[in-house]
């Protein structure tokens, strides 16, 4: 893996340069999506908890004593430790509000608005800003005081029914509820900044994890459609085309390959597996015999595969046109070639040194992203509360009081 160290300064004016983002955050949802927002330029203010700070900053130390989840999530933003249940401390939070754009929340159920945080509460007095609140089930219905975690999500919006084997659901090996909720908060954050530019109002976001989950689960939901049987688990194979997933090689590794239609069935007879013979049998005639006969195909195919390596099977595949992936394990990702080719590795500034970062998806030539440095906890205190006029002996004493 070859890094870069980050442009210190973007070529033109990146796209959110200066939007002011105040973001009450923790764990990965509304972090992610404000990393987001600060990968375009925006000033991310990320307040947190005197002494221990976001409770992700805990989770583990694999990344040279940092935690892994904290590292991905929260480049390029400035740490301010504030208590703001404190008189002095929401004192400064709607000091900061005052000139802020966009605020994001993902406090515990009703706590923003015990706050005076919730949207009602703020709009009259900060007209033109945007409120983000991302929660587990929603501002309203019976589930909206439920506490929420990534895992507890995945099963209530059903993902757990898809994954995994017929005997055993497992979960998503990372927080695909935080990331979806994430997303949409990000998505719709930018949209409402549009819609600022024209109206000149803020404007209230309410994104819940279970409804960004379950938007990811059209398909099964549709294939599922009125009282229909659903997709059954089928672990890392499709659960209706076939073959598609993860196939053993001679060599002890495996292949994923995918088969998508009649035509590459025919390919793949005659030049992967060298069995012509098979195109016109009448088990795997068409897609859906093929799924109902794995147990046969399976067979046909192990019969091959084990007298080749994976490298072997690949080079059968890719000369079909036949679509196929090595099962990588993380160091594969790190070494992916396809990374290190198209230049995206950067290191970001941390409290242990550079790390590399990856560069956001989808990145232009008009700006170059910033990706600035993961904060150390309360990094920023002093900066942005003299940036308000406090002076360092009120810091100080606030300090000894628990305030910052």
């Amino acid at each position: 893996m070859t890094t870069h160290r980050s442009d210190q300064v973007a070529s033109g004016t990146l796209p959110l340069e200066g939007v002011r983002v105040i973001s009450l955050e923790h764990a990965i949802a509304a972090p992610f999506c404000s990393r987001q927002l600060a990968d375009l330029g925006a000033e991310v203010i990320k307040i947190e908890r005197p002494g221990t700070g976001d409770f992700a900053r805990q989770y583990d130390s694999r990344t040279r004593g940092l935690a892994s989840h904290f590292v991905w999530t929260n480049r390029g933003k400035k740490s301010l430790t504030l208590d703001v249940k404190a008189p002095e401390g929401i004192e400064v939070l709607f000091d900061l509000l005052s000139d802020a754009d966009v605020l994001i929340q993902n406090l515990a159920p009703g706590a923003s608005a015990r706050l005076g945080l919730s949207f009602e509460g703020l709009c009259e007095r900060f007209p033109r800003l945007i409120v983000c609140d991302i929660s587990g089930y929603g501002s309203n219905g019976p589930y909206t005081d439920k506490k929420a975690y990534d895992l507890l999500i995945q099963s209530e919006a059903g993902l757990l029914s898809q994954t995994g084997t017929s005997d055993t659901p497992v979960k998503a090996g990372v927080s695909i509820s935080d990331i979806a909720a994430g997303m949409y908060a990000y998505s719709n954050i930018l949209a409402a900044l549009l819609a600022r530019g024209r109206s000149g109002q803020g404007s209230h976001i309410d994104v819940s994890m279970l409804e960004s989950t379950i938007e990811w689960m059209g398909y099964p939901l549709y294939y599922a459609f009125d009282g229909a049987e659903p997709p059954p688990r089928a672990g890392a194979s499709h659960s209706t085309i076939y073959p598609y997933g993860p196939f053993p090689a001679g060599d002890g590794r495996s292949v994923m390959l995918g088969l998508q239609n009649e035509r590459e069935w025919t390919l793949f007879c005659e030049h992967v597996l060298g069995r012509p013979a098979l195109i016109d049998d009448v088990r795997f005639a068409t897609n859906a015999a093929r799924s109902e006969a794995r147990q046969a195909l399976d067979g046909v195919i192990d019969e091959v595969f084990s007298t080749l390596s994976a490298d072997d099977i690949v080079v059968r595949l890719d000369h079909a046109g036949i679509a196929n992936a090595r099962v990588n394990e993380m160091a594969d990702v790190w070494a992916h070639p396809q990374l290190t080719a198209r230049d995206r590795w950067r290191e970001v500034a941390s409290p242990v040194g550079p790390l590399p970062a990856l560069l956001p998806p989808g990145q232009g030539r008009a700006f170059n992203t910033p990706m600035g440095a993961i904060p150390a906890l309360g990094e920023h205190t002093r900066e942005i509360l003299a940036s308000l006029g406090h002076d360092d002996t009120t810091i100080a004493g606030w300090r000894e009081k628990g305030v910052v």
